[in-house]
């Protein structure tokens, strides 16, 4: 009976039928509660169908937009695969074995660009901001985030050496001119 259960849930999840996410979500809630209603007879793995109801209730409101977005991955493991690939290529073309530290200053704008280029090639009139603002703003946040990370480096490097520079430059803030 429960594998027949967890046959059902992969046969609606995989949808066949070409349903919209409303449709595959009826189906998806009336099968979760007849698990539900009837978990009591599956003996030792009950506790394991009381752990999935659990976890589908939490998951419940995002689960099902992967069917009215075409683009939308339906599992993690498609996101992992697309991180992953990023990663990937990124260590190939640095020559670095782990990944890049731009990309948690950069990643933002590095994951966009590479997502943009898997469907097709880039023109180099498309590079030109349309929104100049937006475009500053987003260089300014990306700068911001540099700087952060170059003042925890060099508090890393020599933590003395950073805390007396920092005092200097309270003490002359604070000093009468």
């Amino acid at each position: 009976m429960a594998f027949g259960w967890v046959h059902r849930a992969a046969v609606v999840l995989r949808n066949k039928k070409g349903l919209d996410a409303a449709g595959v979500r009826r189906r998806y809630r009336g099968l979760v509660g007849a698990i539900a209603r009837h978990q009591e007879t599956c003996g030792e793995l009950r506790e394991a169908f009381a752990h999935f109801h659990k976890v589908t209730r939490s998951y419940w409101p995002g689960l099902f937009r992967c069917y009215d977005v075409a683009a939308l991955p339906r599992t993690n493991n498609e996101l992992e695969q697309f991180f992953g690939s990023y990663r990937y290529h990124e260590r190939r073309a640095s020559g670095r074995k782990v990944a890049c530290p731009g990309t948690v200053v950069r990643g933002s704008v590095r994951l966009v660009a590479s997502a943009a280029t898997r469907l097709r090639p880039i023109e180099a009139g498309e590079l030109v901001p349309s929104d100049l603002k937006a475009w500053r703003e987003l260089r300014g946040s990306l700068e911001r985030r540099q700087a952060v990370r170059t003042l925890g480096r060099r508090f890393r490097r020599d933590p003395g050496a950073y805390l007396r520079s920092l005092e200097d430059s309270l003490i002359k803030q604070a000093l009468p001119t």
